[in-house]
């Protein structure tokens, strides 16, 4: 058998970084020997009721999987378990690891308002500053609470300037260029994100034309926005257009694609001016006026005179691997090379150290993500290489807590929540990409680890990218392809109970 079984050492201080409440980056002490596993060379072959399985399915494109004893890392089965492939987000659990090794599970981000000169009789004679923590969660309820804390401070009235510090992280102005501009799922990335940086667009037909809003919900709160602004065109198409014109995301809509009320959370593309906007109007209604927003490259020297604090990094992962939110893995994972290099990189130099982490801590042979979400189509990973990095942190249940469980087919395939094989997984899905890669355990009570990698690259490189958001055929593409993951999972569940 071939067995994935990472170096022991590194395994070791791994586990012990992501279990104490304080971790220390591990490449700064990385040992001189290669941690990689060393492999026996081995071909497995196909089960016939696999291969009917496969043929069956009617997935087209690559199909990779591996499968292994969790404990041991003997692989039990695998096709093409060498190839790269998009592993779409299931990225986001390699992006998990690497913020909980460099942070600790207990880790809290915090977003701060700095006064930037004397506070007397509740005036400040100087600026005031909103400085971003890297905290992805950071919503409309949290700025609500900073100016809450403003006020009961004394505070009544700023002289200066109103800054917002978000360069804790380098701003990108999307996640994935290749996607269309509207796309909630590919936001700007800065050291500050405000509702997940949306803007929530809403529209309501009256007697004579539409009424429009934007605003920043977080109930109780809909603030007003004014940094993103939509009109409604009399056209068919396209949907949606935008134009940044340096200081306002503008926004139009096609009148014949609205129904008679609607709404969408859209894209916004300066996150840092979003959070300003929306703060401003938070302490104005505590009586405390504030200038319009300017961003600062760097952070200046201020006293702190408010703060919050995100939940704990264990629960912001668990969030960002069942809902796949993609600013929280780019945000976290930006954030923790960060905190290793001590200066804020660029995302695809942030995505090889953490493919280099991976190598080092996990014992991952090739990895090649190009950012920390899997929305790149141009990430690679192999299925063997996944089954490594999960047979790794098996034993001192890392990862598997913050997965979510995943439901299989009874004998009549349908989904159903008794099935004897348990298995908790993270969900991959691109255009013609679908992967699933996590955990089962057996009626038996045996631990595997696996991944499955489905992808057509063919087709995906007819989408243009206008046709990104619905391209045809890939919706039916995807539900075959997971029906065959959860097919193949309770095949091993029953194949490898002992």
């Amino acid at each position: 058998m071939t067995r994935f079984s990472s170096s022991k050492s590194s395994r070791r201080a791994f586990l012990g970084g992501v279990l104490a409440t304080a971790a220390t980056p591990l490449l700064a002490g990385a040992p001189a020997v290669s941690l990689r596993p060393k492999m026996r060379a081995a071909t497995l072959g196909q089960p016939t009721a696999v291969n009917t399985l496969l043929r069956d399915s009617r997935v087209t494109g690559d199909i990779v999987f591996a499968v292994a004893d969790a404990t041991t890392g003997d692989l039990l089965e695998a096709r093409n378990e060498a190839m790269g492939i998009a592993p779409a987000s299931v990225t986001k659990a390699i992006t998990a690891l690497y913020a909980l090794d460099t942070f600790g599970p207990t880790h809290r981000f915090t977003t701060t308002v700095a006064a930037v000169g004397e506070i007397k009789d509740g005036v400040l004679n100087g600026d005031l500053v909103l400085a971003g923590g890297c905290d992805p969660t950071l919503d409309t309820k949290a700025l609500a609470e900073l100016a809450k804390q403003l006020k009961e401070a004394g505070l009544r009235e700023v002289r200066g300037k109103f800054m917002i510090f978000e360069n804790a992280l380098r701003p990108l102005r999307t996640i994935d260029p290749d996607q269309p501009d509207h796309l909630g799922y590919s936001p700007a990335v800065s050291g500050i994100a405000l509702n997940y940086n949306r803007v929530h667009f809403e529209w309501k037909r009256g007697a004579g034309d539409y009424t429009v809003t934007m605003d920043a919900r977080a109930a109780p709160y809909r603030p007003d926005v004014t940094m993103a602004r939509m009109q409604i065109v009399e056209r068919s198409t396209p949907v949606y257009t935008y134009e940044d014109t340096g200081a306002v995301d503008k926004w139009t809509v096609a009148k014949g694609a609205l129904g008679k009320e609607g709404s969408r959370w859209l894209p916004v593309r300066h996150p840092g001016l979003y959070a300003g906007d929306v703060f401003a109007t938070l302490v104005r209604s505590h009586g405390i006026v504030l200038k319009a927003p300017v961003l600062v490259e760097e952070m200046p020297d201020g006293t702190t005179v408010a703060s919050v604090k995100s939940s704990p990094l264990r629960d912001i992962l668990r969030g960002m691997l069942k809902y796949s939110n993609n600013l929280t893995a780019e945000m976290v994972g930006l954030a923790a090379t960060r905190q290793r290099a001590t200066r804020a990189p660029r995302l695809a130099a942030s995505a090889r150290q953490m493919n280099l982490w991976a190598m080092e801590v996990l014992g991952m042979s090739n990895p090649a993500f190009v950012d920390h979400s899997g929305l790149g189509g141009a990430s690679r990973v192999s299925a063997q290489d996944m089954v490594r990095a999960l047979s790794a942190v098996h034993r001192n249940a890392v990862l598997r807590p913050l997965l979510k469980p995943v439901h299989l087919l009874d004998k009549d395939g349908r989904l159903t929540n008794d099935h004897p094989v348990k298995a908790d997984a993270k969900t991959g899905t691109l255009n013609f990409v679908s992967g699933l890669a996590g955990y089962i355990t057996t009626p038996e009570g045996r631990d595997l680890v696996f991944a499955i990698f489905c992808a057509d690259e063919d087709i995906r490189a007819t989408i243009t990218r206008a046709n990104r958001e619905r391209p045809k055929g890939a919706r039916p593409w995807a539900i075959r392809a997971r029906r065959l993951q959860r097919q193949l999972l309770a095949r091993w569940g029953s194949a490898y109970g002992v």
